[in-house]
């Protein structure tokens, strides 16, 4: 049997975590052991290439002819990474991708930036620069004039910030901006094997850290705490850590927690909601326990919250409405005695989200969202239930949709008794 680590050797680990600048080296050095055991897992992780980025655009510009739209704006953002592999971060100078229906992609970028903007370029592409006292949509609308296509709509990525909105309108008055999701949407909701094979490793690595941490919270931790533990296993496993968030208490009753400091001890719910990054890909688990002994009411619910997600995933079928899950869980929980719709006690968000490169992504499972699922889509189960003042469960796991049903990429826990699974 493996030695259980000291609480002192575990808040050095949080200390080294948290402030890598400040911590004492002999204290660093007494924290190693404790993650000794993990090792990267992601060494077979296959990043997007180029035979990838080139499909992408087909399929964009295919969806361009068929909506007839002419080209589409693109800012900074998990969007331009997805069709060009440029990582670039917002500012008030315009930094942009123009998708044409036809040919190669346009990068506009400030004249002193283009070197470093090419480093990520990851496609073929015209990159046209605008010096500081140009108009950048002026550029734009060069480029559309340019390839003549002007007197098509020209779509909006529906992130872009209302200034390259408004620019580009009066570089062209003439012009019909209309939205861009038919295409960006139709691209990125539906994943390839490529992105469901990162999304899996990315689960992989949170569940690993999950099972690390799991026996080594302990009375009188924080969430703050907690977390850092987390994210420093999800680091050492290859992960990058998104969010590492641990909810304690009375806290674990509002679904993003509560300002307030909070500390483990018996008979307290610590619920976790976390996720880390691989080449660009998401995961996203919830985990729910009780600190010691559970009581009855809380056993209760963590059973209703482990059916809820399996009626969820019941009603996950090809073709049906991504609100009809919603809509599902929520009569169960009815008929259990919570809501009804949204009050509480009970469910108060929506049973799930769509995931991808970005945490949350189009679409949700929520009431009334029309859009049908389709194989490739891919979405988190997440149908906690709430007792506000008392204390929440929550048991998130994200599953892939294929033509035979819902794939799960973490197992859900049977067992408040084994919560992580």
């Amino acid at each position: 049997m493996p030695v259980m680590p000291t609480l002192l050797s575990r808040r050095a680990l949080i200390a080294a975590a948290a402030l890598p600048l400040l911590i004492r080296p002999g204290l660093l050095r007494a924290a190693e052991p404790d993650l000794a055991g993990l090792s990267d897992v992601t060494g077979g992780a296959v990043p997007i290439g180029p035979e990838e980025r080139a499909r992408r655009l087909a399929r964009a510009q295919g969806l361009m002819k068929a909506k007839g739209i002419g080209a589409v704006l693109i800012e900074p953002g998990s969007s331009l990474v997805y069709f060009t592999g440029v990582r670039w971060g917002r500012s008030e100078r315009l930094t942009a991708a123009i998708l044409p229906v036809e040919g190669e992609p346009c990068i506009v970028t400030p004249f002193f930036e283009e070197p470093s903007v090419r480093e990520t370029l990851a496609v073929p592409a015209e990159v046209r620069v605008w010096q500081e006292d140009q108009n950048p949509l002026a550029i734009v609308a060069g480029f559309l004039r340019d390839r003549k296509l002007t007197g098509r709509p020209v779509g909006i990525e529906e992130t872009a910030r209302f200034f390259a909105f408004d620019g580009l309108q009066k570089a062209l008055p003439d012009a019909r901006l209309v939205s861009g999701n038919p295409v960006v949407r139709g691209c990125r909701m539906v994943k390839t094997p490529a992105e469901i094979a990162l999304m899996q490793l990315a689960t992989d690595v949170t569940m690993a850290a999950y099972r690390w941490l799991h026996p080594r919270v302990e009375r009188g931790m924080t969430g703050a705490e907690i977390g850092a533990l987390m994210s420093a296993a999800t680091r050492k496993l290859g992960g990058s850590p998104e969010f590492s968030m641990a909810l304690i208490g009375e806290a674990s009753a509002y679904p993003h927690g509560s300002k307030q400091v909070h500390r483990v001890a018996d008979g307290q719910v610590v619920l976790m909601d976390c996720g880390c990054t691989v080449e660009g890909y998401q995961s996203d688990v919830s985990r729910s326990w009780v600190h010691g002994t559970a009581s009855t009411e809380q056993r209760k619910v963590w059973d209703l919250v482990a059916r809820g997600q399996q009626v969820a995933q019941s009603a996950a079928r090809i073709g049906a409405p991504a609100g009809s899950i919603d809509d599902a869980v929520r009569r169960f929980y009815t008929v259990q005695g919570f809501g009804p719709d949204y009050r509480l006690p009970g469910l108060s968000h929506r049973t799930g989200h769509g995931i991808g490169m970005d945490g949350h992504e189009p679409v949700n499972l929520v009431r009334g969202e029309a859009t049908p699922l389709a194989p490739g889509m891919c979405f988190s189960n997440e149908p906690g239930l709430y007792l506000p003042g008392k204390f929440g469960i929550r048991i998130e796991d994200c599953f892939h949709m294929t033509e035979s049903g819902p794939v799960w990429f973490s197992q859900p826990p049977r067992s408040i008794d084994a919560p992580i699974g």
